[in-house]
């Protein structure tokens, strides 16, 4: 009895294994194919330029949004000839412009901090070196997805605060078995800002994103469209490594404190 309990403990410690290399087989597979992890830890900043489509509002909203290695970020969306930034972050100052005043305002202390959790850690993948940022990977199994069959793979980050009590905070990704990248995604409690749909509200709401049009972009590759039930986000133009002025992340002085 002993033996085949010692035996069995074993299985289960070898299964573990096993199934954490495979997490990061496939992961590294993902890396080789989009321009290698190297070429992918040398990007200081991202700036994406494209157009938000609404099918039922029949709206189209060009947006322009900058993202750097160090945390800071920006977006700015232009409605009908208006310029409006969103999700401004310099480091410690998450706001938005309100869009009836057109004045800047600071996101909640609950909205901030969680930013801050995970500032800069989703640039420019979440799965780059994800290890050393505190997260984990589990490969929960196969799964088809928009007639594709995928592996799944469950990325848990650093945990959020929602209404004063820590959550988990989680994405799970679809990885094409034979392209290894992934074709779609859910945010575990979306709303909110950065590259991953940070913020500081959604609870246990899940959105489901798919990607597609993966292109080139100096030697790496980024999925051109973004599609939801809300409607498509279509990339126009991806610059690496763009210039720009710490003043463009700062929040304007002029605004009354909320």
């Amino acid at each position: 009895m002993k033996i085949f309990y010692i035996l069995l403990v074993l299985t289960v410690i070898g299964a573990g294994r096993i199934q954490a290399q495979t997490v990061d087989e496939i992961i590294n597979a993902y890396f080789e194919k989009i321009g290698g992890k190297e070429n992918w830890r040398s990007l200081q900043g991202i700036r994406i330029k494209g157009k938000m489509k609404s099918p039922m509002r029949n709206t189209e909203i060009e947006m322009t949004t900058v993202y750097l290695k160090d945390g800071r970020q920006y977006s700015i969306t232009n409605m009908q000839g208006r310029e409006i930034k969103q999700r401004v972050f310099d480091g410690e100052t998450l706001w938005n412009t309100n869009f009836m005043s057109g004045k800047a305002e600071k996101t909640n202390s609950e909205a901030t901090e969680n930013f801050k959790r995970t500032a800069g850690k989703d640039f420019p993948d979440p799965f780059l070196d994800y290890k050393e940022k505190g997260y984990t990977a589990e490969l929960m199994g196969k799964e088809t997805v928009e007639g594709v069959e995928c592996f799944k793979i469950k990325l848990i980050k650093t945990p959020r605060i929602i209404d004063g009590q820590e959550q988990q905070h989680f994405a799970v990704y679809y990885f094409d078995t034979e392209n290894y990248v992934p074709i779609a995604m859910e945010m575990n409690g979306f709303g909110g800002g950065g590259m991953a749909g940070r913020g500081g509200r959604g609870g246990n709401r899940q959105m489901l994103s798919v990607l597609s049009d993966y292109q080139e972009v100096e030697g790496l590759y980024f999925p051109f469209s973004r599609t939801t039930g809300r409607g498509a986000m279509i990339i126009e133009n991806i610059t690496l490594n763009p210039k720009v002025d710490d003043a463009d992340f700062k929040m304007p002085e002029d605004n009354d404190e909320k």
